[in-house]
């Protein structure tokens, strides 16, 4: 049994401090991100099909061996597996994580176990300390994890042999790694208005924004190697969806027949795409789009033997993002770089005077 995290919500910190973890993360959820099976029509050069990250799984399964020794320390693979979790949640809904990510996710989680008893041995070194009450909330808020008295007691007999002073103790550990870690990394951390202005002016190339159009879209594709017959049908199906596309008037009732009857793969997202730059369009598609206003429908448009027709939405010029529009998200950045910088500091410290050995 893979038991539940013990980190009270602020130890969230560790998870998205760890850079590998962080881009681990982007990277999947890029990959999963894209809708191209059938290649779009609108595009002057049709992306490639996204790939995610495959079919064949590798099982996390722990059995409590050896992983790694820190100062003397044992740590084992259940604390593996709960950190191979945390950077691939996915994972628990199969039993395990994508083959090919599996050794780069084991390598950042092992990292990831070593850093936090390298912490919680500091904080021993400091002899800090954790007050009755903080542990009493901490049980508490620990226990409405489990939906009954005897599910928990289940899980204290399988994962702890019934010791409530074993759980205890995993607890307090937890809360001051969470304790050091504030102090040390999560304070240290926090940025100013004037950090967050000057990181916007020194990357103002960042923030110029080619222009765009953003809109949806009905598709019509024939097969593979189609007949004069099937090529009659699909400019027929065309023409059909062109009239019942006119015949729509908000967002909602385009989006709606275009799940129903586009064969691109955009219907699942109503046929809604992101802001498309000038540049990514095919020239007819960006002609049409160029003599429209918002909300307009286009009539068909034929790129060799497939059929599109487009519903503007907004057109953006060039231009600059203003401060004020990304002010909140670029704070968030800024601070996570920090975090990373800092956090990976301290690592670096505590290693210098540590004995490791991944076992």
């Amino acid at each position: 049994m893979v038991p539940p995290l013990f980190f009270h919500p602020r130890m969230e910190i560790m998870k998205f401090t760890l850079p590998f973890g962080g881009l681990l993360l982007l990277a999947l959820s890029s990959a999963g991100g894209q809708v191209a099976s059938h290649a779009p029509t609108v595009f002057a050069k049709p992306p490639g099909q996204a790939s995610g990250p495959g079919s064949a799984m590798v099982a996390l399964a722990p059995t409590g061996k050896p992983v790694a020794r820190v100062n003397g320390t044992v740590l084992t693979d259940t604390d593996l597996v709960r950190e191979e979790y945390a950077i691939f949640p996915y994972g628990r809904q199969h039993n395990g994580i994508p083959k090919e990510l599996a050794p780069q996710i084991r390598d950042g989680a092992l990292k990831m176990i070593i850093f936090e008893e390298l912490v919680y041995q500091e904080t021993l070194r400091l002899k800090l300390a954790v007050s009755a009450t903080r542990m009493q909330e901490a049980e508490a808020e620990f226990r409405k994890q489990f939906a009954t008295p005897d599910e928990f007691k289940a899980f204290l007999q399988s994962d702890f042999h019934g010791s409530q002073q074993a759980l205890d103790q995993k607890i307090r550990r937890s809360l001051l790694i969470e304790a050091f870690l504030k102090t040390e990394v999560e304070d240290k951390s926090i940025v100013s208005p004037a950090e967050v202005r000057a990181y916007y002016d020194k990357n103002a190339a960042r923030f110029h924004h080619p222009e765009s159009y953003t809109f949806q879209t009905i598709s019509i594709l024939p097969p593979e190697k189609a007949t004069a017959d099937q090529l009659k049908e699909g400019r027929k199906r065309a023409e059909q969806a062109l009239h019942q596309a006119k015949a729509t008037k908000t967002v909602e009732e385009f989006g709606l027949l275009a799940e129903k009857i586009s064969d691109d793969d955009y219907r699942v997202m109503m046929g809604q795409h992101k802001p498309v730059p000038v540049s990514e369009l095919d020239p007819q598609v960006l002609k049409a789009l160029a003599s429209m206003h918002s909300g307009d429908v286009s009539d068909i448009i034929q790129i060799e033997q497939a059929y599109t027709i487009v519903r503007l939405q907004e057109h953006t010029p060039a231009g600059m993002t203003k401060f004020e529009e990304v002010k909140a998200q670029l704070e968030k950045e800024v601070q996570k770089s920090k975090t990373n910088q800092i956090r990976a500091a301290l690592d670096k410290k505590l290693r210098l005077t540590a004995k490791i050995e991944e076992l």
